[in-house]
């Protein structure tokens, strides 16, 4: 039995949702279907979230939302017809805004609820269109479904209990479609994931219904080795391990979400990235361990928007609690931190820098200086991260060598580098501004020379 989810471009109009119901159709294995929001159906289209996103923060600034509505509703109105399906769901995404707008929840659980108005309509969208083309076929919403989540908008964690109702579907007759990215609390409130979570949706329901395999279509034929934005025409990948694409998604691949892998990785349930315009492709199969390669390397990420803490004191090694210290003072703030590079009298802390507000910035600055006394102590700014990810990399002599010779052909300075705290990557710390001719150099020495 297989789960398959279909991402924003793959929904994004009916004629991609044609091919959806044709991929569905031609396997009758796939038991349940998990959908996104319909995305862009050009390079200068707006995704249907955006445009909820749009609605809620006009209502609670008290402006009008009129034009992102009729977006959204003329989006929802044109699949409808070309689909040749009732015009039905356009009246109850109208519905859906309005009641949700109008209820007495709190601002964060309105624009939740908002936000996922999207994968609920494509969702119901789909089904309907299933059935009019004589495939048994239904829609589940996620209550029904029993995916209960954490009470936290816009951040929600799957609870246990969760994958003990979704083992039920199997009993269901016919084809589930269930809306991806939101869950529910235990006390009725709608609750999403971070944006992007329709894959920890597929994720969690592949999980849950002890699934052989979870496919997740998008729009590429596979993962590249590398952004092909900055290479041009990469190698693709074949093969994967979970480690290695949780990695590569949290330092900047836009494939997969770096935080839905978690659920599979723990049911030991392989995961096939293919593509909804090509899906009798190979694609990307990620698994639990693969075979050793001669060469280690699968991967290069590299992600913009970092900043760093930098920290220094004379014998800092030998003050018990220095570092929790610090550690400290950050979560009382409610910042969360990256890496944490280090050495006998220095300690760097690495942010994203969505994370430090300049009003967090400054009293962070001052409590480290009062409660610390550091000698120096400076913020960083325009940090890039590049990621050097593959298994078995901590068991290849001359890794650190060669990448390290790439920067330098480059003509990019390191400004830090952190090896060992993972098997699985190295970390390279440089300025925003270098980042595509340090991917470039590193893909040469990785994958043109060998």
């Amino acid at each position: 039995m297989k789960v398959a989810k279909f991402g924003g471009s793959s929904v994004a109009n009916a004629e991609q949702l044609k091919k959806v119901a044709n991929i569905i159709r031609n396997d009758s294995e796939r038991k349940a279907i998990v959908v996104s929001a319909p995305g862009k159906r050009f390079s200068d289209d707006t995704k249907i979230t955006d445009k909820l996103i749009e609605i809620g923060e006009a209502y609670v600034e008290n402006k009008s939302y009129a034009e992102p509505l009729q977006f959204v509703l003329d989006r929802f109105q044109e699949i409808a017809t070309e689909l040749n399906i009732s015009n039905q769901i356009v009246a109850e995404v109208r519905e859906d805004i309005e009641c949700t707008l109008q209820s007495s929840d709190s601002d964060a659980l309105k624009l939740d609820a908002i936000k996922a108005v999207g994968e609920n309509s494509s969702a119901k969208v789909l089904s309907a269109y299933l059935q009019s083309i004589e495939v048994h076929a239904s829609y589940l919403n996620p209550k029904d479904a029993g995916i209960f989540v954490s009470d936290s908008p816009g951040g929600a964690q799957v609870l246990d209990e969760s994958y003990d109702h979704l083992l039920k579907i199997r009993e269901h007759k016919g084809i589930v479609v269930i809306p991806g990215f939101f869950g529910y609390s235990k006390d009725g409130k709608l609750i999403t994931f971070s944006r992007g979570g329709s894959d920890i949706t597929g994720s969690i329901v592949a999980a849950g219904l002890q699934a052989d395999l979870y496919e997740n279509f998008t729009d590429v034929d596979s993962v590249f080795c590398v952004n092909p934005t900055i290479v041009d025409q990469p190698k693709e990948i074949t093969s994967l391990t979970y480690k290695e694409m949780r990695e590569l998604s949290y330092a900047g691949f836009g494939v997969f979400h770096d935080e839905a892998l978690i659920p599979a990785f723990k049911a030991d349930i392989p995961v096939c990235i293919k593509n909804t315009n090509n899906p009798e492709g190979m694609g990307t199969i990620i698994v639990s361990q693969k075979e050793p390669q001669p060469n280690p390397v699968v991967g290069i990420a590299s992600d913009t928007g970092f900043i760093s803490i930098y920290v220094s004191k004379y014998l800092m090694n030998r003050e018990l609690g220095f570092g929790r210290k610090l550690l400290t003072i950050l979560e009382d703030e409610d910042i969360s931190f990256e890496h944490t590079p280090s050495g006998i009298d220095d300690l760097s802390v690495i942010i994203r820098e969505s994370r430090l507000t300049k009003e967090k910035e400054e009293r962070v600055i001052a409590r480290i200086k009062e409660e610390l006394d550091p000698d120096t102590i400076y913020v960083e700014r325009d940090l890039a991260l590049i990621m050097v990810v593959g298994e078995g990399m901590d068991s290849t002599v001359g890794l650190a060598d060669k990448a390290t010779h790439a920067f330098t052909r480059a003509d990019v300075n390191i400004e830090m580098m952190n090896q060992g705290s993972s098997e699985v990557s190295m970390m390279f710390g440089i300025k925003s501004d270098k980042v595509d001719a340090a991917v470039r150099s590193l893909y040469q020495a990785f994958f043109e020379e060998n």
